[in-house]
């Protein structure tokens, strides 16, 4: 799951990257929570509980 906050002009976005497997991250700031986006993203495709899930399906 990733959750982002972007509380208006002016403020600092937040973002929580998180997963089943344990996986819990966050970012403050624009450009780190654009590549917390991206790790996210990567993650989705690399996380032994989804691709298990996936190739089971």
């Amino acid at each position: 799951m990733l959750r982002i906050v972007a509380p208006g002009r002016g403020a600092v976005p937040t973002a929580t990257s998180t997963c089943a497997c344990g996986r819990n991250r966050s970012a403050a700031g624009h450009q780190h929570v654009l590549a917390l986006i991206t790790d996210h993203t990567a993650h989705r495709d690399l996380c032994p509980l989804l691709t298990e899930e996936r190739n089971a399906a």
